[in-house]
């Protein structure tokens, strides 16, 4: 089985990108960070032409995620828990029969980027760290196959960058943002793409200005974090980069982990 996560910057501006892409890679399931609209103006027709189950949890002009799969979910949950208030739409969860009787719940995350550090959007992106890290701990008790995918706009290690002293006062690298994210690892949660490589100047992420693509000056920003019992079936992990040299290319590429659910 084919998992993937990508940050689509736009889903009606990039429709013609994913639709290839879902041709090209043909993914099982795949989360999508950044839709950037309501779940009523999401380009579902063209998706499910393609034979995709489509599930949303979208926000007029930020934000937004959707899961789309070859097999309808039995169960969907929107929102990630712990603070009714958060009217952000950032997480959507999906469950998944496999064979053997066994599940696999699949979570798409945007986790929220944090700048400016000295507003209150660094403390909001280290609070939605700690109520992920809590929901984590909840579903890792079911002993499932559980993967949460998705942008988490976290650098994790200085390797993971172009040059770390650029980025050493932004949110996603400062230590208490590292840390946080480090605290996923230790409940048990497996990097995918680390798990099966330690090669340097591999990225996900190139910004749009200063040539970053061109100079390949980019980051490792978007994770497929597994639990045991995910981690056990992945056989490979793959970053497509080459999708953002396409025309009207998402600043994000699409990450992937293959897995064996077979037995």
């Amino acid at each position: 089985m084919k998992i993937a996560t990508w940050n689509i910057n736009g889903v009606k501006a990039r429709i013609d990108n994913l639709t290839q892409w879902l041709k090209d890679s043909d993914p099982d399931i795949a989360c999508l960070q950044e839709i950037k609209t309501i779940d009523e103006g999401f380009p579902s027709l063209e998706i499910q032409a393609l034979g995709y189950h489509v599930e949303t949890h979208g926000q007029k002009g930020f934000n937004g995620v959707a899961i789309l799969s070859k097999s309808k979910p039995d169960e969907v949950n929107r929102g990630l828990p712990g603070d009714p208030r958060d009217e952000q739409a950032r997480f959507l969860e999906a469950v998944f029969s496999l064979p053997g009787n066994r599940v696999a719940r699949v979570c798409c995350l945007y986790l929220p980027n944090g700048n400016p550090v000295d507003s209150e959007k660094y403390p909001y992106k280290l609070a939605w760290m700690e109520r992920l890290r809590k929901f984590a701990t909840e579903r890792l008790a079911f002993e499932e196959i559980l993967i949460l995918a998705g942008d988490y706009n976290v650098i994790p290690e200085p390797h993971d960058c172009f040059n770390p002293s650029v980025w050493q006062n932004d949110a996603l690298f400062l230590p208490q943002t590292r840390q946080a994210f480090r605290k996923l690892g230790g409940l048990g949660l497996t990097d995918a793409v680390r798990a099966t490589t330690d090669a340097v100047q591999l990225y996900s992420f190139w910004d749009y200005q200063a040539a970053a693509w061109q100079k390949n000056n980019g980051i490792r920003i978007d994770h497929l974090m597994l639990s045991p019992e995910a981690a056990d079936r992945m056989t490979s992990t793959s970053i497509d980069k080459h999708v953002r040299a396409w025309e009207k290319p998402s600043d994000h590429v699409p990450v992937v982990a293959n897995f064996d659910f077979s037995a």
